[in-house]
């Protein structure tokens, strides 16, 4: 798959189950390092969170490649259901859709805060594009680029 070409599209409520379980593919390793895997749960707090107003949908070769929204908060946004396809991860898609929403973001001049799961790979990828610790606890890290 050529993840050169890739657009955001609107998430509509049919997205709701392949996020769920994308999401389950992509955390369940760091999940379960942390010993915090649970099967229906993984999915069930996606589909809880789920609001269609915030979420996009990555398209890479006109197929499904994951998901990102920009939650907007009193302080700023919140950058979250940020998945990518292991089958397409390090090929500089999460990096190509992470420069396009902070550009947008960077224009509006508010920061952008996230948090991650401690150990994940993730966290080396936000730290390349400007992200710092906040303040962690044994399971997640929250993150913000001013």
């Amino acid at each position: 798959m050529d993840t050169s070409t890739w657009t955001l599209r609107p998430a509509t409520p049919a997205d709701v189950e392949p996020i769920a379980e994308l999401r389950a593919v992509v955390m369940r390793p760091d999940l379960e390092r942390l010993g915090r895997f649970d099967e229906r749960r993984v999915r069930q707090r996606f589909r809880d969170a789920f609001v269609a107003e915030h979420l996009s949908v990555i398209v890479a070769d006109g197929r499904f490649a994951g998901c990102v929204a920009l939650r907007p908060a009193e302080d700023g946004l919140w950058l979250e259901h940020f998945f990518v396809d292991p089958a397409l991860q390090g090929r500089g898609l999460g990096s190509a859709v992470l420069r396009t929403l902070l550009a947008r973001t960077d224009a509006d001049g508010g920061p952008v805060r996230l948090n991650v799961l401690q150990g994940s790979a993730a966290r080396r990828l936000y730290e390349r594009h400007g992200f710092v610790v906040e303040i962690e606890d044994p399971v997640d890290v929250f993150m913000v680029r001013r």
